[in-house]
């Protein structure tokens, strides 16, 4: 059919050729004068008109035969094309039956062997996804990829698995168990936190860990490479990450993750102790500030108060007072008045020992100071970092909790900062008030008896 509509547009474009071509011929009439011209010019228009239709009706005559020619040979090709097109579809539908009867005969076959194969494909498909996310095909790559390839030709082709497909299955299984009962030392490419690739030793923990140059490591299961953490466990876990590297032979402690990188996860996801800190914010640095001020003053005041009361402890049992000591200085007071009496010497001893008062409780009020001022300072943070979680929620609604978490952690942190930083405080200034109160009752008790004595010499 194709070819006879080839012919039938070969024809119209052959027609239409010869039709311009012939007014393309024609001679072109000139302007008529009168009426007379023009219709004498009327009449030869139309005999050249139909002498060229004559001959456009010769050619195509003297043309007839081979287009009957052509159409006959077109008719005859689709009859062959459609003849062969039934013998195709009738081969079409034997082929399916007898690729039923093969299936059918092949199932027969096989018997319990299918469902076999099916286990067996199901478990290398099971175990090639173990692998592909085990640390163990870090010493031992391309395990999961050959079990995926047998997986696939087990599905898409009739042909059984060899005995070689089943015993690599088998092999790969028993590898897995084997390796996840050992620690391994193995040479690899390891990506650093900065980005750089360098051959390391590493050592294999078993299923469960991978460790070198003391820093813990992970295995990317989507490209297979192993790369360090890149923020890494406290100091005590990277301890026994060195231990069990440098160590051939015994017991070593060491931080296991049984889960095979979960618990690694949430761990090095911890804030550490400047982390927390930094979460205070400015409220937090000033009550560690005062902290650390008040630290200060108390081991001062600690130190100074200590070396007063080994000078007193000296002083007492001496009868000559000297003079680097706030007893023996009050003692002084019996020596420069002699003749006072009893009333006066009272009064001055009184005096001198209001003298040495200040030097002794120097700075405790500023301690105490700090002690109430820091669960003041944290709760001022609290306060804080609730408004901002407020702010937080009036612009962005509750949907994120990471977005309130910030406040939250501000709120909290500010508020333990202070209370770390005035429990000690009050510790302290009790301390050390009492130290200053037992040198005071000293001087007061040694200036009573020299009063006592005073006043039994006067009688």
């Amino acid at each position: 059919m194709n070819l006879i509509q080839r012919i039938a547009k070969w024809f119209s474009v052959t027609v239409l050729a010869c039709a311009s071509v012939t007014a393309l011929a024609a001679p072109v009439p000139q302007d008529p004068v009168n009426l007379d011209e023009l219709l004498q010019q009327l009449q030869q228009g139309k005999f050249s008109q139909s002498e060229s239709n004559k001959e456009r009706e010769q050619r195509f005559r003297e043309k007839e035969q081979e287009q009957k020619a052509m159409l006959a040979d077109a008719i005859a090709e689709r009859n062959r094309l459609e003849q062969r097109a039934e013998n195709l579809e009738t081969q079409f539908e034997q082929n399916e039956v007898d690729l039923g009867n093969l299936s059918d005969t092949l199932t027969q076959r096989m018997g319990s062997l299918k469902e076999l194969f099916g286990v067996l494909q199901q478990v290398a498909n099971d175990a090639s996804s173990n692998f592909n996310n085990s640390v163990i095909s870090a010493q031992y790559p391309g395990r999961a990829e050959q079990l995926d390839e047998l997986a696939e030709r087990m599905g898409s082709s009739s042909k059984l698995a060899s005995i070689e497909d089943i015993e690599s299955v088998w092999f790969a299984l028993q590898q897995e168990m084997t390796e996840s009962g050992k620690v391994a030392e193995f040479t690899t490419e390891v990506t650093a936190a900065n980005g750089d690739k360098a051959e390391q030793d590493v050592v294999r923990v078993g299923a469960f860990n991978l460790v070198s140059d003391g820093k813990y490591l992970e295995r990317m299961s989507s490209t297979g490479s192993v790369a360090e953490l890149v923020r890494q466990p406290s100091g005590r876990y990277l301890n026994t990450a060195e231990d069990i590297q440098q160590t051939d032979s015994g017991v070593v402690t060491f931080g296991l993750d049984p889960t095979g990188g979960s618990i690694l996860g949430l761990l090095v996801q911890a804030p550490s102790l400047g982390e927390r800190i930094d979460q205070g914010g400015t409220v937090g640095y000033i009550i560690l500030a005062l902290g650390a001020i008040g630290l200060l003053f108390a081991l001062e005041r600690f130190v100074s108060l200590m070396l007063l009361g080994n000078k007193v402890k000296r002083q007492l049992k001496k009868d000559k007072p000297s003079n680097d000591n706030p007893l023996g200085r009050v003692m002084l007071i019996k020596d420069k008045y002699p003749q006072a009496d009893t009333e006066t010497l009272e009064l001055k001893l009184s005096e001198g020992i209001l003298r040495e008062v200040p030097k002794i409780t120097r700075n405790l009020t500023f301690i105490k100071i700090i002690s109430v001022v820091a669960p003041l300072m944290g709760l001022l943070g609290t306060v804080t970092g609730m408004i901002n979680t407020f702010q937080a929620i009036t612009l962005f609604g509750t949907g994120d909790p990471k977005l309130m978490a910030g406040g939250i952690s501000q709120a909290l942190v500010t508020t333990v900062l202070g209370l770390v930083v005035a429990i000690p405080m009050t510790l302290l200034f009790a301390t050390l008030h009492t130290r200053s109160k037992n040198l005071i009752h000293i001087l007061q008790e040694q200036a009573s008896g020299i009063i006592a004595e005073r006043s039994e010499r006067g009688e």
